[in-house]
């Protein structure tokens, strides 16, 4: 394969936050939020340099330690080849270890610009392949196959692969996700997980996971039963009990609520007319912000105007 030819512009890449696992879809189920990271990626002659504005705009690395340029760096390599420099600017507004896909959104952020970039790059990589490299990257597929297609996904690995599908959820789910101020390390949560459970936990998640399908897409209000969860939620308590405690709280009150990811954000799947109310529970030490759904997943946007938000 010859190597590939770079584009003089720069490529903008929007990327949504997700939620995964959902309950009792661990591993498997995600959904795409509202709230966005932005990354503008170019091809210079050489070097690399790299402006990150907002989350993590203090701690995270500027060089090829970070998880944005090892992903670009990773897709180059399937693309055929590396460029001569890279400069790179982030708007980070997806906050970081507080189990809403940060990660996952630096992840597929790199390489969709890494094809955007490269000329023929979508007949050199294309969308299964995307997947299938994010995955690669992140360890499973579950945030990484919702921030690429949006919407709700459901996501598994077959012989070795990673496989996704897309469905709508319904309009009139309003999400509600309450952030602290501490993250919890995705590692420290994994590691309270047991490495096996009763058969009946696991037969109660089966069916739990099978009507959130249902619950998310089509018939919102059986969300509450249909979000409940025996296989992870209990064990990560904790390293994150005032979470634990403000999903008890919510879903004693009717609200479905859950651990969002590996946490510590809660996320409460609200309606239009509880929305308000929901958000109002937050108290003096979380974040409360009411979300929207997103329906693109990562895309590839003409470049900021002035008039841009």
């Amino acid at each position: 394969m010859a190597g590939p030819a770079f584009r003089a512009a720069a490529v903008r890449v929007r990327v949504p936050a997700t939620s995964a696992n959902l309950g009792p879809g661990f591993d498997a189920l995600g959904l795409a939020l509202g709230l966005y990271d932005d990354v503008v990626v170019r091809v210079a002659d050489s070097g690399l340099h790299i402006d990150i504005a907002g989350e993590g705009s203090e701690t995270l690395p500027r060089d090829e330690k970070h998880l944005l340029v090892r992903s670009l760096r990773t897709a180059f390599d399937l693309l055929g080849g590396q460029p001569r420099g890279l400069e790179i600017v982030c708007a980070n507004r997806i906050p970081h270890g507080r189990g809403l896909g940060s990660s996952s959104a630096a992840i597929c952020a790199g390489i969709v610009a890494a094809r955007a970039v490269t000329i023929g790059g979508e007949a050199r990589l294309d969308d299964a392949a995307l997947l299938d490299l994010a995955t690669e990257i992140e360890g499973h597929p579950d945030n990484v196959a919702a921030c690429l297609l949006g919407g709700f996904t459901l996501s598994w690995m077959e012989s070795g692969a990673a496989r996704a599908i897309r469905m709508e959820p319904s309009d009139s789910i309003v999400p509600v996700v309450f952030v602290p101020g501490k993250p919890v390390l995705t590692q420290t949560a994994r590691g309270l997980l047991p490495r096996s459970v009763p058969h009946v936990d696991a037969a109660a998640n089966a069916g739990r996971a099978a009507l959130l399908v249902e619950a998310l897409t089509r018939r919102p209000e059986l969300l509450l039963p249909a979000t409940e969860d025996r296989l992870h939620q209990e064990y990560r308590a904790p390293a994150m009990p005032e979470s634990a405690a403000l999903v008890e709280r919510l879903r004693g009150d009717g609200i479905p609520a859950v651990i969002s990811g590996a946490g510590p954000t809660v996320m409460a799947l609200a309606d239009a007319d509880t929305a308000d109310k929901v958000e109002a529970l937050a108290g003096t030490d979380w974040a409360a912000n009411r979300l929207g759904l997103d329906q693109q997943g990562a895309s590839v946007l003409p470049l900021a105007t002035a008039s841009d938000t």
